[in-house]
């Protein structure tokens, strides 16, 4: 009876130290992972540059009766990347005209709006990368008239 006490302890104890030992190695792997993000974010505002692209203004009809003057500004990943996106603009500039063709007014209005065509065309532009992806869109200027 006493063997079966002292194995039922030693029992616990191994499983208490097994836990514990399991959590703080998911804790600690937890930490070096959030570390690892923080470096991949920290770009500065010169490679964020070098590797944006300006697409010149675009004059194009609206769904309704307006026509919109508008430029962006598209990030890349990579030199490389934006090296292809300029050789890419024609069909960046195609996009963007059909996309406008079928958006309103009301619906570029607002932040809510001018976020959503971003997102967009980014997802529409990414599938066409070869060397690189786009990660944000950026409108630098528009008049809808």
């Amino acid at each position: 009876m006493l063997k079966n006490k002292i194995l039922t302890i030693t029992l616990i104890i191994l499983v208490t130290i097994t836990l514990v030992a399991v959590i703080l190695l998911a804790l600690a792997w937890q930490f070096n992972k959030s570390g690892d993000v923080d470096k991949d974010v920290e770009t500065t505002i010169d490679e964020i540059i070098e590797s944006s692209v300006d697409i010149p203004e675009i004059t194009t009809n609206l769904a309704g009766r307006q026509f919109i003057r508008i430029s962006l500004k598209i990030q890349t990943d990579s030199d490389q990347a934006a090296e292809e996106l300029k050789k890419r603009e024609f069909q960046v500039k195609n996009i963007v005209i059909h996309e406008l063709s079928e958006i309103t007014q009301e619906e570029l209005e607002g932040k809510a709006g001018k976020q959503a065509f971003e997102s967009t065309i980014q997802s529409l532009l990414n599938p066409l990368m070869q060397s690189g992806e786009i990660e944000r869109v950026y409108i630098v200027s528009s008049i809808i008239q």
